[in-house]
């Protein structure tokens, strides 16, 4: 290629399309962009190799045989990296993602990590901030610049092994062994396992305080309402997000899941026939939203509201334990969540079940000791210290049976909703959809809109495919 082709090939990078996943609530959404100035400059780096004859080649992968949507943003130059034959310095360095809150205990890691390979390499190991919820994003956003090592839900792992992000965990069959079936399954694409297990807590239950509510009072949301409204304090929970809202229709017979091409789905949440009919669980959500007890609300909100003694219960999970044990103390309870009265019958809620585990980027520099810093972080021992620090639920079969857990309510709840829960699957176009429908349901009124209308228009939101 002349140098002038290269020019007009980084021109032409300036208006390639590419699709990205952007954060909403807690899951995302498929939108259409100019393509991102990391991809367009890796773009470039590509065709420039061309001009000076060297050979690249495109990463990325798919999922059951099908191209994804994101691999044209996670291609790069596998020769750039390659792994810890990168090295220039002797120094392995690396940088692990992770939420604020958990630095104390990451750190206490990083330095037994360190301690124990003493010797065998010179490390600068570095916390960094970014949110669980948004690791797919940041990730694919610069898989160059991202870090080597980093916590993520299981639900962001089939789009990330798709773009070729995720590095295979080399000692699987030892890690199977070693933790829970459904863990593993959750860390799986195809029977290859792409990430560590680290806990298996990523769901919802319901907190009271005791000091207002019975165990007989949180066995029902009437029963809660009532008990909270008595006292004039308030029941959260947040109907803005679709993780939430699942609660609802989960155990009423209506379907919903995720197609097979992993980006749209099916539902029938709008039925008209059968013993529960969609318009049904609309009528229960307005009298719940209707009640001066409840207030939806963002999970911040509710712990301010646990803070200031306005919130005697709320839907939450495990991240905020430590917290409301702060607040409330012995008078702390965590049990599954309640059941609803919906078409006269009393309906056991149900939940998104999760799980969160430790990935290795596949275009670390340092690959070989990120694979072994990520095992190490989701090992027996460090499973515990998590547990003992941060209230975390290990995914660990050995941790996970053991009295540390037994005594820990907010992992019981857990637990015990676990058998009403689905593992979270879904397709884009979820979230903005049952955000839409729970902000108008939490109003307590469908301002003059038809029933019906109401819920055939959350259905073809949540069945539409947002790629364009």
């Amino acid at each position: 290629m002349s140098a002038k082709s290269c020019i007009r090939t980084e021109e032409a990078a300036e208006r390639i399309c590419t699709y990205r996943y952007e954060y909403i609530g807690r899951g995302f959404q498929m939108k259409k962009h100019v393509i991102a100035a990391v991809a367009a400059a890796t773009f470039v780096t590509t065709a420039m190799a061309g001009c000076t004859g060297a050979d690249t080649t495109a990463g990325g992968e798919s999922v059951n045989g099908e191209p994804s949507v994101l691999q044209t943003e996670a291609v790069v130059d596998s020769t750039e990296l390659s792994g810890d034959a990168a090295e220039d310095d002797g120094k392995v360095t690396l940088t692990v993602w992770a939420e604020e809150t958990n630095f104390d205990v990451l750190q206490e890691m990083i330095d037994s990590f360190e301690q124990k390979y003493a010797g065998q390499a010179e490390f600068d190991i570095q916390l960094a901030v970014n949110a669980d919820a948004e690791t797919r994003n940041t990730l694919l956003g610069d898989v160059h610049n991202g870090a080597d090592v980093f916590p993520l839900p299981d639900d962001q792992l089939t789009s990330m092994v798709a773009a070729g992000t995720l590095e295979p965990v080399p000692n699987a069959d030892e890690i199977r062994e070693a933790n829970l079936d459904e863990a593993v399954a959750a860390a799986s694409v195809n029977d290859t396992l792409y990430a560590y297990p680290m806990t298996a807590d990523n769901g919802y239950f319901l907190y009271y305080d005791k000091n207002y509510l019975t165990e007989e009072d949180v066995q029902t949301m009437d029963g809660l309402l009532a008990a909270a409204g008595a006292v004039g304090k308030k029941v959260t929970m947040d109907w803005s997000s679709g993780w939430y809202l699942y609660a609802f229709f989960g155990n009423t017979g209506l379907d919903f899941g995720v197609n097979d091409d992993g980006v749209t789905n099916h539902c029938d949440w709008n039925a008209t026939e059968g013993s529960i009919k969609g318009t049904d669980i609309e009528e229960a959500l307005l009298a719940i939203a209707q009640n001066p007890a409840f207030l939806s609300c963002t999970d911040t909100e509710f712990m301010e509201g646990v803070q200031d003694g306005t919130v005697v219960a709320g839907v939450s999970g495990v991240w905020n334990a430590s917290e409301i044990k702060k607040v409330w103390g012995n008078d702390y309870g965590a049990v599954k969540l309640p059941t609803y009265t919906c078409a006269g019958q009393q309906i056991q809620m149900a939940s998104f079940t999760g799980y969160k585990m430790m990935g290795v980027n596949a275009y670390s520099k340092h690959k070989d000791w990120a694979l072994k810093l990520a095992d190490w972080f989701t090992n027996e021992e460090n499973q515990m210290l998590r547990l003992e620090e941060r209230d975390q639920g290990p995914s660990n079969k050995n941790a996970a049976a053991s009295e540390q857990v037994q005594a820990v309510p907010a992992i019981q709840a857990v637990i015990a909703q676990a058998q009403y829960g689905k593992l979270q699957r879904v397709g884009n176009s979820f979230w903005d959809a049952t955000t839409e429908f729970g902000n108008l349901m939490a109003t307590g009124s469908t301002n003059g809109t038809d029933p019906q209308e109401v819920m055939d228009t959350l259905v073809a939101g949540i069945t539409q495919s947002t790629v364009q």
